[in-house]
């Protein structure tokens, strides 16, 4: 696994995101109101909403096109549809955040 340092943590604005796009997928970090750090695949698993623009609360986030309740720390989701998204190993080091990535797919290209 490759860590990639995607930037401070005050890049992030409490309950919001930040997309980090590599070669091969599009990852949504995430800042809850209590300061923790998720990273999630920002792709909501019902209709591939962007979860990045959803309304954080807690430590989950709600899809913008469907309301689906995503959890950033299991990546499951509530509701009849369920499903789950993928997510990623994330490590605060002097205020930077890294997210571990798949060796090979951690160039970030955005």
């Amino acid at each position: 696994m490759t860590y990639l340092d995607i930037g401070s943590i005050d890049d992030i604005p409490e309950r919001g995101a930040r997309l980090v796009k590599t070669k091969s997928e599009t990852v949504a970090v995430f800042r809850t109101a209590s300061g923790q750090i998720f990273a999630i695949e920002d792709k909501c698993p019902h209709l591939s909403g962007p979860l990045s623009q959803g309304i954080v609360h807690g430590s989950r986030v709600t899809c913008p096109l469907h309301n689906l309740v995503v959890d950033l720390a299991t990546g499951g989701a509530d509701g009849p549809d369920g499903g789950c998204v993928r997510t990623f190993p994330v490590e605060v080091r002097d205020g930077r955040i890294l997210i571990g990535l798949t060796a090979g797919l951690g160039e970030k290209v955005a």
